[in-house]
């Protein structure tokens, strides 16, 4: 049998729990999965608390039937177990607190979670219509991590080696950012990607490698991007070179797949983020 001091039960599983909760990274299933689990543990507690002080219970009846112990023993074990029995019924209570706690924030992530993902398809089925009308070759908008990519291709955007935005690229940027310019709890990445051929001797534009042809075409569409409407806030340009291949560049074909600009959208997360970060 186990017998609890004063605040019997040790509520470290808790607090750890609860502390676990407060680091929480950037919001996902995963999280809510966690925390599910952890639901699972305090009512695991719970149910070990109420069948402990059931066990408790059974033995103060049976004290209260004794006969062959004295009276000023069979008391002290009365008001022993009587103790136990109020303790157990104290920690119970916060358990039970604790749980209703946890299952009320997992219902507000599961909200929080569930009304991105909508904004999320939104997002993609708006684009997608702003974009109906170019070759599935050179522009693809899907949904990556929670992310909507409208992917590009250097066909659409760039002559080879070049910054310059081909009149055709232009156009489709100038529908995207129509499609985007009033909404503002979206964040864009501009990523450029290349493929590995180098570049030998540099190039008019100032590139050295490909690295840099990725950032200076990144940068140049998000002057488009900006001119068309989208707040300059709103949106960062970065270059990925070689280094973020889709295919392996072995084929002419392959290249030119990985010669791209990915424009990645991503829905705020503020409300998420309060929502972990409240104590």
């Amino acid at each position: 049998m186990t017998f609890f001091g004063n605040k019997s039960l040790s509520l470290a599983p808790t607090l750890l729990l609860a502390a676990g909760l407060l680091v929480l990274p950037s919001c996902n299933k995963k999280e809510i999965a966690a925390l599910q689990q952890q639901n699972a543990d305090l009512t695991r507690s719970r149910d070990d608390l109420s069948k402990s002080r059931s066990q408790l219970q059974a033995e103060k009846d049976a004290l209260l039937q004794s006969s062959t112990r004295t009276q000023a023993s069979l008391n002290a074990d009365l008001m022993n177990k009587s103790n136990q029995v109020s303790q157990l019924n104290n920690a119970l209570g916060t358990t039970e607190q604790d749980l209703a706690g946890k299952n009320a924030r997992v219902a507000e992530l599961q909200r929080v979670l569930d009304e991105k993902e909508a904004a999320t398809n939104a997002l993609r089925k708006k684009v997608a219509d702003a974009l109906l009308g170019f070759n599935a070759n050179d522009l693809q908008v899907n949904i990556k991590n929670g992310k909507v990519y409208v992917s590009l291709s250097e066909q659409l955007l760039f002559k080879s080696g070049s910054t310059k935005v081909d009149p055709k690229g232009q156009d489709a940027l100038v529908k995207l950012a129509n499609a985007l310019a009033s909404n503002k709890d979206v964040n864009i990445l501009v990523e450029g990607h290349t493929d590995n051929v180098p570049i030998k001797g540099g190039l008019n534009n100032g590139a050295k490698d490909n690295w840099d042809l990725s950032v200076l075409r990144a940068t140049e569409i998000t002057r488009l991007l900006t001119a068309a409407g989208i707040d300059p806030t709103q949106i960062t340009p970065s270059g990925r070179g070689q280094y973020q291949p889709l295919v392996a560049n072995d084929t002419p074909q392959d290249k030119a797949l990985n010669r791209r600009t990915d424009i990645i959208l991503t829905p705020k997360l503020d409300e998420l983020f309060s929502i972990l970060n409240a104590n």
